[in-house]
């Protein structure tokens, strides 16, 4: 997953013969997971048909401030500006960005970009002489100083014949440039995360296991939230049919306890964060058997033992570490939570409750209450684990920046 997964990306196209590329350009964002939009200046439809780049976002394409069928329906300027996370000018011309330098607004496009609130990134494209009149260069300066990103054009040939500087960036390197740009900006780069997620089973003989019903879904959901927000992410976890692929989550599969014991201390010392919301077994059965038990007997009894507490362990041995919790609890839910938090030594404890409709195992949907190791308490509503696990980055972030 690409740190584009989910973002709306606004593609200007203006009219230059590098607008054949942004078809190109259009697929490799929907690849990278975002959404897509497309807004044309009326000249760039004779390099590139709308019907194509709308095929390929699956979006209609603006080019106009009403609909071509409908002059009375209006393309709001800006409801696309602000719908944007970030717009994307490519290519940009030498008219487009004088226009854009001077506020020169006699297009859609244009009155979309003084609209939006978003980072604007622009890649040049037009012939040598051109890119380096010192009107260009002015229009560049006058970009850059507004806070407008410039993805530099590159050497080649160009449509004149000539070779040199001008010819637009290729929609590869441009999609690379924007995925560095972000990720550079993002709060969490160069923090190295480790996470638990899932139950663990523990064996009985080969067949047969103690187990819990967690799903993963919560520890993937964080895995996720802060792979995108630019953390190296370990993730350990349990048996779960949830799958991820980011190019910043390094998964590892266990199976036991004692497994995820193991996996977890080779990682902790080298991570600055850890967050364990994986559902540890508590006991697993002293003695396995090594062929399948037949049934013989009415009842059946299980010696069992204590496995090691994971959380405990890494809270004994931190040392600059932020290390987080997590507690289900059925009652003196606060209480037991905050005894958790100073015994184990923990910088944040996540407090939820099976009494909460929506929270718990197998659900989409989790109400939790965040502990901190200074005595705030602070009382989620029900969400998504989506979000929930998106509070959770936010407050780890406001920690480590306090």
């Amino acid at each position: 997953m690409s740190v584009l997964s989910g973002k709306k990306v606004l593609l200007g196209i203006t009219a230059g013969i590098a607008a054949y590329k942004t078809a190109n350009l259009v697929r490799l964002f929907i690849k990278a997971g975002a959404d897509v939009k497309v807004v044309m200046t009326p000249a760039s439809k004779d390099f590139i048909t709308p019907l194509t780049l709308s095929t390929l976002s699956k979006n209609p394409v603006y080019s106009s401030f009403t609909h071509d069928e409908d002059d009375a329906v209006w393309n709001n300027h800006v409801e696309l500006g602000l719908w944007a996370d970030f717009l994307l000018i490519a290519p940009a011309t030498a008219n487009t960005m004088a226009k854009m330098a001077n506020g020169v607004c006699d297009n859609l496009l244009m009155a979309t970009y003084l609209s939006a609130k978003c980072p604007v990134y622009f890649a040049p494209a037009m012939d040598l002489d051109m890119y380096k009149h010192p009107t260009t260069r002015r229009s560049f300066d006058l970009l850059n100083s507004f806070g407008n990103i410039m993805i530099p054009a590159t050497s080649g040939e160009l449509a004149s014949g000539l070779v040199g500087e001008g010819r637009m960036a290729e929609p590869e390197n441009i999609v690379d440039f924007i995925e560095r740009d972000i990720l550079e900006g993002l709060p969490l780069k160069g923090k190295k995360m480790l996470i638990t997620a899932g139950p663990t089973y523990e064996a009985i003989d080969p067949v047969r296991f103690i187990g819990n019903h967690s799903s993963g879904k919560m520890g993937f959901e964080i895995a996720k939230s802060a792979a995108n927000l630019g953390a190296e992410v370990i993730l350990i976890s349990g048996p779960t049919h949830e799958t991820v692929n980011h190019q910043f989550i390094k998964l590892i599969k266990i199976f036991s306890a004692a497994e995820m014991y193991t996996e977890v201390h080779n990682y902790f010392k080298d991570v600055d964060i850890a967050i364990l919301s994986a559902a540890v077994a508590d006991y697993r059965p002293k003695y396995v058997a090594d062929k399948k038990i037949k049934k013989k007997a009415d009842t059946f009894s299980i010696e069992l033992e204590r496995t090691q507490d994971i959380l405990a362990s890494l809270g004994k041995i931190k040392k600059n570490q932020f290390l987080v919790g997590f507690a289900l609890e059925t009652h003196n839910e606060l209480e037991h939570a905050k005894g958790k938090l100073e015994s184990k030594n923990l910088d944040v404890i996540v407090l939820n409750s099976l009494n909460d409709e929506g929270a718990g195992f197998g659900v989409s949907t989790n109400k939790v209450t965040f502990i901190t190791n200074t005595n705030e308490v602070l009382s989620q509503d029900l969400k998504s684990k989506a979000e929930v696990a998106g509070d959770l980055m936010n407050l780890i972030i406001k920690q480590l920046n306090a």
